[in-house]
């Protein structure tokens, strides 16, 4: 993330709910009612433990609460990312993931996966872009757009989980 505010795990297990859900809401693409619900969760042991509580909220969603967090996601290389407009955090990991860089042959290619990723799921490819460069995505593209939607779903959850991680390790100070 790129907000510059940091906070210590006690800083952040003292907030009200209002402050707390203002801070970590950064945490997730979209509206912010995973942090909302793991607040009284508190207080958090460890990142990992509040790592965990955030998860479990995503992870016990109904499938369409889901899925809708997984559609707030910007398309990698989409529209939002050639525009600007992308969250703070979006646009560093696209640009840790040298999505800032590419040629217009690299850019078609991303545009023409993103739109048979969507066309076949109804939401956007995600993945952790900043574990990842340009060639490991577009392979991760060619790889998942085989699955089924049962098989999808999980794995991008998955990364949806690996982003707040890495969002969260930059939020919190020890």
């Amino acid at each position: 993330m790129t907000t510059g505010s940091t906070y210590t795990l006690q800083e952040i297990n003292a907030l009200s709910h209002d402050d707390f859900v203002q801070a970590l809401s950064p945490l997730f693409e979209g509206p912010p009612w995973i942090v909302a619900e793991a607040w009284p969760s508190r207080p958090f042991r460890s990142l990992d433990h509040l790592h965990a509580s955030l998860c479990a909220v995503m992870y016990a969603a109904p499938l369409e609460q889901q899925v809708a967090l997984i559609r707030s996601h910007p398309d990698l290389v989409g529209r939002a990312a050639l525009a600007g407009t992308l969250s703070p955090s979006s646009t560093h990991e696209q640009s840790a993931a040298g999505l800032d860089r590419l040629s217009d042959e690299e850019i078609a290619a991303f545009s023409r996966y993103n739109q048979a990723y969507r066309e076949r799921f109804g939401f956007p490819f995600v993945i952790c872009a900043r574990e990842n460069k340009k060639d490991s995505i577009l392979a991760g593209f060619e790889q998942r757009l085989h699955n089924s939607p049962d098989q999808e779903i999980p794995l991008a959850l998955g990364e949806v989980a690996k982003i707040c991680l890495l969002r969260l390790r930059d939020l919190i100070r020890s």
